[in-house]
């Protein structure tokens, strides 16, 4: 059997959104804004198989995110999936499962597959409420971050991304992009393009974004979408290290001005980065969204 896997273009928008709005979820990697900005770094596909959604990542042999759809559907194309991979002569695998997913897999075809999750890839949700406020004695340093930064820059203002100003925008991610070695350093490279990328059709991905200012220049901007019903995700934050204090404040000023609709944020993995990782956790996430590696036993 053939199927036609293609890469995520923008008029691909409103049918993958339709297979993601069936099956909800809090992992990053359900927007479709994630799938075409990646796919363009990572050798990942789609197709549409038994009424599901999905995604074949190239890079090394063949793996499969988990099928969105319909519960009937998602059981159909696993089962479909399977004897394709069978045929290919590959060993079947799925990639970014979420515990709720494999709890789902395991009830079908039980004792069949095992799960290895992947720490670097487990994504860190907020409660919106504490990060806006950033209130208790565990953010007692952030909040001494934030009364710094106003201290420091009393000239400061908050605004959301528009037509008007998303040129200016492109070119502070411009000059971030020279300031922090992203040409010698193929992971920043790429995620400086999905940074740009972003910017460049941030209506045509139904983006939200919000710029920080200090005395009138852009310091830092961050970007994001709703996920699900009650979580928010934020695909994109800048700043200038150089502005004490930039980021911890366009982190509470984009939750306070974005996401208070939202019970949660998604601020994404921390890709294995120690400073990163160190980072969120001192925001002292509700819970992670764990996510793993399915092979046959």
């Amino acid at each position: 059997m053939e199927y036609d896997f293609k890469r995520p273009e923008l008029e691909d928008r409103d049918l993958v959104n339709h297979y993601f709005f069936q099956a909800p979820g809090r992992s990053c990697e359900r927007t479709f804004v994630n799938v075409f900005l990646w796919s363009r770094h990572y050798k990942v596909k789609f197709a549409v198989i038994r009424d599901a959604l999905v995604f074949r990542d190239e890079s090394d042999g063949y793996a499969f995110a988990y099928p969105a759809g319909e519960p009937e559907a998602v059981r159909n194309a696993l089962e479909a999936l399977m004897e394709y991979s069978k045929e290919k002569g590959h060993p079947f695998k799925l990639y970014n499962v979420t515990p709720e997913h494999f709890e789902q897999l395991d009830q079908w075809f039980p004792g069949r597959f095992r799960i290895e999750y992947v720490r670097d890839v487990a994504d860190y949700v907020y409660e919106t409420e504490k990060l806006a406020t950033l209130a208790g004695k565990k953010l007692h340093g952030k909040r001494n971050h934030i009364n710094k930064f106003k201290t420091l820059y009393p000239e400061w203002s908050y605004e959301h991304i528009n037509d008007e100003n998303v040129e200016e925008c492109f070119q502070m991610a411009l000059k971030w992009r020279n300031q922090n070695g992203c040409d010698d350093d193929a992971e920043k490279n790429a995620e400086m393009c999905v940074t740009l990328n972003s910017l460049r059709l941030y209506k045509e991905l139904g983006l939200t974004g919000g710029i920080l200012r200090v005395n009138g220049q852009i310091a830092a901007f961050s970007m994001g979408e709703p996920l699900c019903s009650d979580t928010f995700v934020v695909h994109i934050e800048k700043a200038f290290a150089d502005i004490e204090g930039a980021y911890p404040m366009i982190n509470q000023q984009f939750v306070q001005h974005e996401c208070m609709d939202y019970k949660y944020v998604n601020r994404e993995d921390d890709a294995g980065s120690e400073g990163l990782r160190k980072a969120k956790l001192s925001y002292r996430p509700a819970f992670m969204v764990e996510k793993g590696i399915v092979t046959e036993i």
